[in-house]
């Protein structure tokens, strides 16, 4: 590879330099099998027990040391948002039983109210909007520390004042996203988590994706932060999310490097399954696809993240038209569309803490280079 560090040495090198207790790599084109795969280090490297104030295990805790395999199931933290909730959303309009650019509240009546600090109001914010994090809501809020059961914080999440107004800037939100995943659950009359299946999981056989995972997967779940002295398993990270019973819009689906591949291949691939099973029709995915917010400080197709975004973690050499998505867990899948390459990178950086030592923003860049140099030359 001409001097470039191939993807299985990036990866067994941040293991090796504690940047991540392990990882899975899956890269390929147009179908789901991966043309690269590796996989590296452990899926649970301590029991939350002992941390040696590095994100390390002081007491060497073998019993709770786990390999990574290539099946291993991610908690797949904001690839919630383009893995279930915005193909759910996408076959609602598509089907005819939401319109993009129809207000929110014709479909989820909660959704209303106060203008809050921005000239526009949450009556006039669109599903688009909401897509393309241009609805005027705020990142996110600490929901979780209010000690709210899911209702309260279900109810706080829609009643979020505006901070702009709608349509006028990129602001990446998952409050935007917690409505979405409820918009689409009253519309759909069940849950999220049944629809997630239904439209996406069970068409495309994603088998090890899912909200909720079973208690029998926990000795396959990649563990993420400890709480409370004891590392999590198969328990949501985010902590909205966890409140909200773990099912929710923006977190909370856990899932395998190969399962996204299949998601991956089913939007790059030719003969698309999105389309064939009637989930996703072609327009409508190349508009996903395509920039919705040229001049607002962002570069969002509906739901993806584009080339060139703010939170862009596709990295050198990856295709302009390129598209993408990141977790905080330390999960990323990015596609294109054009050249059909895929690429799913899936850590448990959160294993080790949340501190910018286990950061994975520069890992992410460098991987998208190998596999761009390994795949397309």
């Amino acid at each position: 590879m001409r001097g470039q560090a191939t993807v299985k040495e990036l990866i067994e090198s941040a293991v090796d330099a504690g940047v991540v207790p392990g990882a899975v790599v899956a890269a390929g084109r147009w179908t789901a099998e991966p043309v690269l795969l590796h996989v590296a280090g452990d899926a649970q490297c301590h029991d939350g027990q002992g941390d040696d104030g590095q994100g390390h295990d002081g007491q060497g805790d073998d019993a709770a040391r786990r390999p990574m395999t290539e099946g291993t199931v991610f908690d797949l933290a904001s690839l919630t948002k383009i893995v279930a909730t915005t193909p759910i959303v996408l076959h609602l309009v598509g089907a005819g039983e939401v319109g993009l650019d129809d207000p929110a509240r014709r479909y989820l009546a909660a959704f209303s109210g106060p203008r809050g600090s921005g000239s526009g109001g949450r009556d006039e914010v669109t599903v688009r909007q909401l897509l393309t994090h241009t609805s005027g809501l705020p990142d996110t809020r600490n929901y979780h520390e209010h000690g709210r059961d899911a209702a309260e914080v279900r109810a706080a999440a829609l009643a979020e004042p505006l901070v702009t107004a709608p349509g006028t800037i990129c602001c990446y939100s998952d409050i935007g996203f917690i409505a979405l995943g409820e918009l689409a659950a009253a519309v759909a009359g069940c849950s999220l988590a049944e629809l997630a299946q239904r439209v996406v999981c069970a068409p495309l056989g994603m088998a090890r994706t899912r909200y909720l995972p079973p208690g029998e997967w926990a000795g396959q779940v990649a563990a993420t932060e400890a709480a409370g002295g004891t590392a999590k398993v198969g328990m949501v990270h985010d902590e909205n999310a966890a409140a909200l019973g773990g099912v929710a819009g923006h977190a909370g689906l856990f899932g395998t490097a190969g399962d996204l591949a299949r998601y991956a291949a089913a939007w790059v691939g030719k003969d698309s399954p999105l389309a064939a099973a009637g989930l996703l029709p072609p327009g409508l995915r190349a508009a996903a696809l395509r920039c919705q917010t040229e001049g607002l400080g962002g570069r969002r197709g509906l739901g993806w993240g584009l080339r060139g975004d703010q939170w862009d973690g596709m990295g050198d050499g990856w295709p302009a038209t390129g598209a993408g998505h990141t977790g905080f867990t330390g999960t990323s899948l990015s596609i294109d569309a054009r050249s059909g390459l895929w690429a799913v990178l899936l850590t448990n950086a959160v294993h080790y803490g949340r501190g910018p030592a286990h950061s994975v923003v520069g890992l992410r860049k460098q991987v998208h280079a190998a596999v761009v140099s390994a795949l397309l030359g």
